[in-house]
């Protein structure tokens, strides 16, 4: 066979071609060849057919042949080489236009507006001036005065490698400018050179342009100034807090010393509060803060002694260097400091939520650079309502010479619009110049039994059953005993009852208006404590470390008046979320700020809502607030809602209530007036409270909170509930006149004689009964026991299911 008779067997798809070899071609058995040929025949034919369409061919006809030749085109399109070559040209294009940007971007002769010194105005939600917060507190100082060490402090903090790098990361910058790309936001740190361009010749905007410029500006600079020039320029343009900007003024909030005296230590505790400084300001620090700032303090040492700046052994002698209290600047006092920290705090979250700022840190800095005009939601009428409350209340009442316990005495309290979230009133202390703290939104003080509401709130909204399978309503039967071990959790848990009492078998509605812990302990178990605080969270508490365990349902974690004024606003906004909003507006030169709707979705159940609505009322009308608010002669008929609270040792003592347009929490915190100031007791405070002297939530908050709001009130509004539980949906009993009618135990003892009037308005008693007369005392029976003096008595309560028990 030829070699063009070969190609034409191939193209057939016959048999392989011979190989040239003819010898071999002829040793091959021809006979074999003509046997298999004319005894397969049609086989054969067939077999070489497909073969040919194999390789003829492809499967699917035009289509398939189609589908090849695009598949073909493609990968002439992306060859390597012209992969290769775009990406050379992608690149040589950006390597020109950074050239281009680089020519082109000088290094700015000023500093930015931002960087010059400017005031914040705050105004009342009518406009009216509250204050200006004054020229900004900065003080230059050359980088000779700073002790060399102290200065080795920043750069261990912020860029270990700042005295060799070129003043950029550019592995940071990149991923900054594609999380700007990304919408992701910042991540990653930058150098102490890119830092300080941004602070001083930038802006804290979030553009790609922006951070271009930061670029290309840092590596200007650190070509053509020294790298102690640049951290002079980082040390004094930052911002450390207290409103101070540079490490003089730093050095005087924190330590009253100049920067050319501060210790080591005291240089690296400054430096870590670069990072975070409210979060990290000692004064105003959570229990997280603290250790959060004491870790970066030991980060910086220990950077230190890497980089040999500092000595082992004298770093193992030091100890964190504990800041003075702060000072409050001219201006800020009496509720003012309060009220223009709280709303930058809240300016600062906006800022960050906005995407303005990249994270807490730039947010203070701009809040504090100044020129912002801020208008809060502060309703002056009302604002001074509140602080006239305390002060006839409770503070007239105080006498730390007298008492030493009445030093230790803080109250704080919020007053928020459930309709709009608006927060109208703030008490943050006595005098923030005497008091740094805001006690208003401080969390490190329990909310004890105002947490109750927010069990039976979970309860009702999961549909959640007892121990035998009964759902939970108002009407629930309860064991009331104190200490009574709870069933069904995988935790021992036997809460004792305010003065070990025992109550027998309880309604919730009596086990609400007597704040039964024995109670409400197996109720969180019943429905389940994760589930407990999952919805506490959902109602605005802050419940993200929290372990589920069954103490919870005492309130053990912390809370603030302005999250419990959140949580009670929720309910009387029929369960949907109510998030407390200080600020009405803000803006200045370069952003203007639009808080976020206070008003959210719903998170429970209107029902649910409406029902624990519904059950506090009883807690005012016939609970442990009666005394202090169902009697209280401003009361015009004003419907309320409430609960009291009572922390263990005495240490605080609340009153969260509300009527249908105001909700309003009041707090009272025992603080030591001497440093680092712990949690004290508040027993025995202003010498009035008879027996063991106890300051309860039904007392001194409660009147506080009476005076306040039905001194405020314009109308008498009715709550509008869709629920048939609760003492406020209940038909009003009328009983028959009663020799002496029996008082509730208060949380706090009263030197009042006990009432004989029946309630003021129209709130019928707890729940009545559905039981036979045989077995339970009817509905319209009063209760024949003896007045109470206000102290819970050692003995069961007679007829605990009598719906007349306690009035």
């Amino acid at each position: 066979m030829g070699r063009a008779e070969e190609r034409r067997a191939r193209q057939r798809g016959g048999r392989r071609a011979a190989p040239r070899n003819r010898s071999s071609q002829a040793a091959a058995p021809e006979s074999r060849t003509e046997s298999v040929s004319s005894a397969e025949g049609a086989p054969q034919a067939a077999v070489g057919g497909r073969v040919a369409a194999r390789r003829g061919a492809p499967k699917g006809g035009k289509g398939a042949k189609g589908a090849k030749g695009e598949k073909g085109r493609i990968r002439r399109l992306f060859t390597w080489k012209k992969m290769l070559g775009t990406f050379l040209g992608f690149t040589v294009l950006v390597i020109g236009a950074f050239i281009i940007l680089y020519m082109t971007t000088p290094i700015p002769d000023t500093a930015n507006a931002e960087a010059e010194l400017q005031s914040n105005v705050y105004k009342y939600s009518d406009g009216s001036l509250l204050t200006r917060d004054g020229k900004l507190n900065r003080e230059n100082v050359d980088l000779a005065e700073i002790p060399k060490p102290v200065q080795h402090t920043f750069v261990a903090a912020e860029n270990k490698s700042f005295y060799q790098d070129a003043g950029v990361d550019l592995k940071g910058t990149t991923r900054g400018v594609l999380n700007t790309l990304m919408g992701k936001g910042a991540q990653g740190g930058s150098t102490i050179t890119q830092q300080y361009v941004k602070n001083y010749y930038l802006t804290q905007e979030q553009t790609v342009t922006r951070k271009l410029k930061e670029l290309v500006i840092s590596l200007k600079l650190d070509r053509e100034k020294s790298k102690d020039y640049i951290l002079a320029g980082y040390i004094n343009s930052s911002y450390y807090g207290r409103g101070a900007y540079g490490i003089q003024a730093a050095a005087q909030a924190y330590y009253r010393v100049d920067a050319d005296k501060l210790k080591v230590e005291q240089g690296a505790y400054l430096a870590a509060l670069l990072q975070a400084p409210s979060q990290y300001d000692w004064a105003a620090a959570s229990d997280t803060g603290k250790k959060l700032v004491q870790q970066r303090w030991n980060y910086v040492l220990d950077n230190m002694v890497e980089k040999d700046w500092l000595d082992k052994a004298e770093r193992d002698a030091m100890t964190f260097p504990v800041p003075k209290e702060p000072k409050a600047a001219p201006g800020q006092e009496g509720q003012v400091g309060y009220l223009v920290k709280a709303a930058n705090t809240e300016l600062e979250k906006q800022l960050v939520a906005q995407g303005v700022a990249d994270n807490s840190k730039e947010a203070e800095a701009m809040v504090g650079a100044g020129g912002w005009n801020i208008t809060l939601n502060i309703e002056k009428k009302k604002q001074k309502a509140l602080e006239a409350s305390v002060k006839d209340q409770l503070t007239s009442k105080l006498d730390k010479k007298k008492r030493p316990v009445d030093g230790d005495v803080q109250a704080g309290a919020v007053s928020v619009n459930p309709k709009t979230g608006a927060v109208v009133a703030m008490y943050g202390g006595v005098n923030y110049v005497e008091h740094y703290t805001n006690n208003a939104t401080r969390t490190d003080y329990q909310p004890a039994s105002t947490f109750k509401p927010v069990i039976l709130a979970a309860a009702l909204d999961q549909g959640a059953v007892t121990q035998d399978d009964e759902k939970i309503g108002a009407n629930t039967i309860y064991d009331g005993t104190s200490k009574r071990p709870v069933v069904g959790s995988d935790i021992g848990f036997a809460p004792e009852n305010e003065d070990d009492v025992d109550y027998g078998d309880v309604t919730v509605q009596t086990a609400m208006n007597k704040s039964i812990n024995s109670v409400f302990a197996q109720m969180g178990v019943d429905v389940g404590m994760d589930k407990v605080l999952k919805t506490a969270g959902a109602l605005g508490m802050d419940t993200a470390d929290l372990k589920a365990v069954p103490a919870q349902t005492l309130g053990t974690m912390g809370a603030s008046p302005l999250q419990m004024a959140g949580v009670y606003a929720t309910l009387d906004n029929h369960g949907r979320q109510v998030t407390p909003t200080l600020i009405k507006s803000a803006e200045n030169s370069a952003h203007a700020v639009t808080p976020a709707d206070p008003i959210g979705d719903e998170v429970i159940s209107r029902e649910a809502a409406d029902t624990v609505t519904s059950v506090l009322t009883g807690v005012v009308d016939d609970g442990t607030a009666r005394a202090s608010v169902l009697e209280n002669p401003q009361r015009k008929g004003q419907k309320v809602a409430g609960k009291t609270g009572t922390s263990d040792d005495n240490k605080s003592a609340w009153f969260t209530a509300y009527t249908p347009d105001l909700v309003t929490a009041v707090g009272l915190f025992g603080e030591s007036a001497k440093p680092p100031h712990p949690q004290v007791t508040l027993t025995g405070a202003t010498g009035t409270v008879p027996g063991k002297g106890r300051i309860a939530g039904g007392g001194f908050p409660a009147r506080i909170w009476a005076a306040y709001t039905f001194g405020v009130a314009s109308k008498v509004s009715k709550f509008d509930l869709e629920t048939d539980q609760g003492a406020a949906v209940q038909p009003t009993i009328t009983a028959s006149p009663s020799p002496s009618a029996s008082e509730e135990p208060s949380e706090e003892p009263s030197t009042a004689a006990p009432s004989t009037k029946p309630p003021k308005t129209q709130t019928p008693s707890q729940e009545p009964t559905t039981e036979e007369p045989s077995e339970e005392p009817t509905t319209g029976e009063p209760t024949t026991g003896e007045p109470t003096t206000g102290e819970p008595t050692t003995e069961p309560p007679e007829n605990p299911l009598d719906p007349q028990f306690g009035q």
